[in-house]
């Protein structure tokens, strides 16, 4: 693997509800010491942490009528899980659908960063990275992926999301260790 292009991490939805709450899942747990690895690593080489978090609006929000409540703006639930180290070097953009993207600062962030690589991490390959990377990939982003620190509900779509991320978007999935390599 070549060095990356100007990287940052997304990491989407590493989210108490989504780790040990409301949609929390042992699959979920399992990918939290290798992301937060990932991260540190990151910090140390100055590349930027951007925390792309759910932050709904209870009764309003169409993605709850799908999933029943969860990461609700202002709650625990909603709160990056303590073990990946939020610091005050890290970005945090708030979303109320499963892209990143979509009517947030995020690429207006990226672009004053001088960003041109995305590593996408975080849950769920088929959903919420999978919208995340789309977009990504159609404001013109380079969109690679953490295959330890990703994951879904299930093994299948697991493996099904980043299939889809390498067919529709050309989005490699590396290890840390050739990630990290690589910044």
């Amino acid at each position: 693997m070549e060095k990356l292009n100007h990287p940052a991490i997304l990491v989407v939805d590493m989210l108490n509800d989504f780790v040990t709450g409301a949609l929390g899942c042992d699959r979920g747990r399992a990918i939290v010491p290798a992301t937060a690895r990932l991260l540190n690593a990151a910090r140390e080489k100055g590349v930027p942490v951007i925390f792309c978090n759910d932050a709904h609006i209870k009764g309003i929000d169409r993605e709850l009528k799908i999933w029943g409540d969860h990461a609700i703006a202002g709650t625990p639930g909603a709160e990056v899980i303590p073990e990946l180290g939020l610091c005050d070097k890290d970005y945090v953009v708030p979303k109320r659908r499963y892209s990143g993207f979509f009517q947030t600062d995020l690429d207006i962030l990226l672009k004053e960063l001088g960003v041109q690589t995305v590593i996408i991490t975080g849950l769920h390959t088929h959903m919420c990275c999978r919208h995340t990377s789309a977009d990504a990939f159609c404001l013109g982003y380079d969109v690679v992926v953490a295959k330890e620190a990703t994951n879904s509900f299930t093994e299948e779509d697991y493996l099904g999301g980043l299939a889809y991320l390498k067919t529709c978007y050309g989005a490699d999935a590396y290890s840390n260790d050739e990630l990290i390599a690589a910044f």
